[in-house]
């Protein structure tokens, strides 16, 4: 009798841990993770910002702080698209929160490029720009002039505009656009951005 009520026992303790077992199976068919918190080397690295909202800066905010930090290296911004207005002096008030926290990345030792072409396409000129803001001749090939210094190539995705023309067959983060309807309405995006129009696709607005 004994041994008929220990086997029911066992029975009943085994039936109520089997769907919390069943219900791990369920969740983890591929097992657990792994873990390698392991130190980065010192490296450099280059982030491609071309947003259609600047507001996006404030996620490239705590983007670069957070990547900075592990690999203690140069870290460069090349500002290339609608996002540049917001550095812009004349648009300091509206921008504020976002420049003082670009600044902030700035004084510990971000540097800021900006492309000359693409300012000059949104009605700027190279002076109007904030006094941490280096301008440069072009942004894609500042891009590829610091990969080649040994600089890592980043983007940080978000509603990036890329033009037909403006994206390098070559570029790290795939062909150009080929003309057409989709390189249209991200050039009509950039027009309700800026109120300007990008240089590369102003005839097909026409």
């Amino acid at each position: 009798m004994r041994h008929l009520a220990f086997a029911v026992l066992a029975s009943l303790a085994l039936l109520s841990l089997s769907p919390a077992s069943h219900a791990d199976d369920t969740l983890s068919p591929y097992g657990t993770s792994k873990t390698d918190l392991h130190e980065y080397p010192t490296i450099n690295a280059v982030f491609d910002v071309n947003y259609m909202d600047p507001k996006s800066l404030n996620i490239l905010y705590a983007f670069v702080k957070n990547t900075k930090i592990p690999l203690k290296g140069k870290m460069v911004v090349v500002t290339h698209g609608p996002e540049l207005r917001a550095f812009a002096k004349e648009n300091y008030i509206k921008y504020q929160g976002m420049m003082d926290k670009m600044k902030e990345l700035a004084d510990d030792g971000v540097e800021f490029r900006m492309c000359h072409n693409a300012l000059r396409a949104a009605g700027f000129k190279a002076d109007d720009f904030h006094s941490f803001v280096t301008v440069v001749p072009a942004g894609f090939p500042e891009i590829a002039y610091l990969q080649s210094q040994g600089y890592a190539y980043i983007r940080f995705a978000t509603s990036a505009i890329w033009t037909s023309r403006s994206r390098a067959s070559n570029h790290p983060s795939g062909p150009a656009l080929p003309p057409g309807p989709a390189s249209i309405a991200r050039a009509r995006g950039w027009v309700r951005a800026t109120g300007r129009r990008p240089p590369d696709v102003a005839r097909s607005l026409s």
